[in-house]
């Protein structure tokens, strides 16, 4: 979008139009004269003109859903952020002297029309306090009028009331410069005895109106189109009846057919859709949440599925942001410390800890080598969700560390020379992709594990587990319906432990000791269902 605003601008500039404009510097002073005593006209030049501008705003639901009308946080961030981008004063003048720009009639290119009435009003006043004021001055200077407190009284009385007309104007200015639509509108929401009125509504949509009033003027005033392009963000962690009320918002400041007002709503219809099922705003729908986003979005645009190289791009960035990499430095300057201090214990007790850290570092760097390199089937897994992602990429660490500290703590290596980084980062990536579906097949093996020896089992592949067992969680399906949405694909499953990654059931219970981004109250609740389905069985 800002390519394009800069394609349109200097389309624009080569054909000759006129150089825009900002209300900022020099431009401020032009744009409070022309607010003041002229009124702005659409004309045909201007509705030709391509050159836009867009103003962005983020707005990040969560941020406000402690809050019991999360749609008011939508229309006070509007509000904050075009009176943050085009100053405060001359909003402040728009609400007292602005008016919205009306239509030439005709061909006529004049965008600018002096506001007579306003001229007269402001030359009468000014003219009767001059008159009051010379008849101040002549009853209290001239000599043998002094003594007439009639003509006192009148000059005084004219004076005051022409000039308290000018001052009240000048603290109307004042009061809207200190006291931001923001505040208003904040004031709103908290008074007790005005939210349960119809009237509060109105008073919002007066607001907003004079914020479009004033968008449109200042498209004159700076010869361009000006768009607000709003990006709503994390709506789907939100209480269904907010959700509600954000979409409410978003119709009432779109209700203006001219309302120059762009919404990104970034949402996973598969969370939003059940949140506006369960309000009431979908009665006459036929409670169809799809039904009503395709009502209420006018383009929708469902991102495709992630590419290699954009996975590739997104495991980068997340690993960017990991401070373990930063380790090896860190240990250096520790080590470097103790040596200079000179305490005998403390530098016996350094090489030690900085060998097993460097080993932990030294893990986790072939760990995320194996999750950026292309040519590594483990990146194919990745998912495409960033969040995930970033969850993959700050687990791995604590789970190589956990795993090179249960190998040094029973005195054996034998943990760290069966189990590569490779294979740890292949189990975190199994636990966050396939969570029910590995805790069934954790589960199937623990339970095999209390009926017989472990080691008879411990030969088996997860996947002939899971084979074997699949059957039972199939007619277990209903109550695990949440739990198992939370999968992935399931042929990339089948993929993952029967070919890519087999898996076995002795490296499962040694990298269970160590998984911490799977929940294991996931587990429970299915060894509590095989249970309960045994003694059904067992039953007379």
């Amino acid at each position: 979008m800002r390519e394009e605003m800069a394609q349109r601008e200097a389309a624009e500039l080569r054909r000759g139009q006129r150089k825009p404009r900002s209300p900022h510097g020099w431009g401020l002073l032009e744009a409070l004269w022309l607010l003041a005593f002229y009124e702005p006209v659409v004309t045909e030049g201007h509705l030709r003109r391509k050159n836009l501008e867009f103003i962005f705003i983020r707005f990040s639901a969560w941020e406000f859903a402690g809050c019991d009308k999360l749609w008011a946080g939508l229309v006070t961030t509007l509000c904050h952020h075009v009176r943050q981008h085009f100053g405060a004063l001359p909003l402040s003048v728009f609400h007292v002297l602005g008016s919205r720009p009306r239509f030439a009639s005709g061909f006529s290119q004049r965008e600018w029309i002096l506001k007579t009435g306003t001229c007269l009003k402001l030359w009468g006043l000014l003219l009767v306090l001059a008159v009051g004021i010379a008849i101040l001055l002549v009853a209290l200077l001239v000599p043998g009028i002094k003594d007439h407190h009639a003509l006192k009284v009148v000059g005084s009385a004219v004076a005051s009331l022409s000039g308290s007309s000018l001052v009240l104007g000048a603290l109307s200015i004042l009061k809207n410069f200190l006291v931001s639509e923001k505040k208003k509108i904040e004031r709103l929401t908290n008074s007790d005895r005005f939210a349960g009125q119809l009237g509060f509504m109105s008073k919002i949509r007066e607001e907003v109106e004079v914020l479009v009033d004033y968008l449109a003027f200042m498209e004159v005033f700076e010869r361009r189109r000006l768009r607000v392009v709003m990006e709503i963000t994390s709506l789907d962690l939100c209480y269904p009846e907010k959700v509600a009320g954000v979409f409410n918002a978003m119709a009432t400041l779109l209700s203006d057919a001219n309302a120059p007002f762009i919404f990104l709503l970034a949402v996973d219809p598969s969370v939003i859709v059940p949140c506006l099922e369960q309000t009431g705003c979908m009665k006459g729908l036929a409670d169809n949440g799809y039904l009503y986003l395709n009502r209420a979005v006018t383009l929708p645009f469902s991102i495709p599925e992630m590419g290699a190289r954009s996975r590739l791009r997104s495991v980068a960035a997340a690993i960017q942001t990991r401070e373990d990499l930063m380790y090896r430095i860190i240990a250096d300057n520790v080590a470097k410390t103790h040596r200079g201090c000179g305490g005998c214990g403390a530098v016996a007790a350094v090489p030690s800890w900085k060998e097993a850290d460097s080993e932990a570092v030294a893990w986790i760097h072939e760990a995320f080598r194996c999750l950026h390199d292309a040519s590594d089937v483990l990146s194919r897994y990745l998912p495409e969700n960033g969040a995930n992602v970033r969850r993959i990429v700050n687990t791995i660490p604590i789970t190589l560390r956990l795993l090179l500290h249960r190998a040094g703590g029973t005195g054996g290596g034998g943990t760290v020379t069966e189990l590569s980084p490779r294979a740890a980062a292949a189990w975190v990536v199994l636990a966050d992709r396939w969570p029910c579906r590995l805790s069934w097949t954790l589960q199937c093996l623990e339970d095999a594990g209390h009926d017989r020896a472990a080691a008879e089992g411990s030969g088996k592949s997860l996947w002939s587990v899971f084979q074997e067992h699949a059957g039972e969680l199939s007619a277990l399906r209903q109550p695990l319906g949440k739990v198992l949405s939370l999968d992935g694909d399931p042929e990339l499953f089948r993929a993952f432990l029967a070919r890519d990654f087999p898996f076995g059931a002795g490296e499962a219970r040694q990298l269970l000791g160590v998984t911490v981004n799977l929940d294991h109250s996931i587990r429970q609740q299915m060894g509590l269902l095989r249970a309960m389905a045994r003694l059904g069985r067992t039953a007379p």
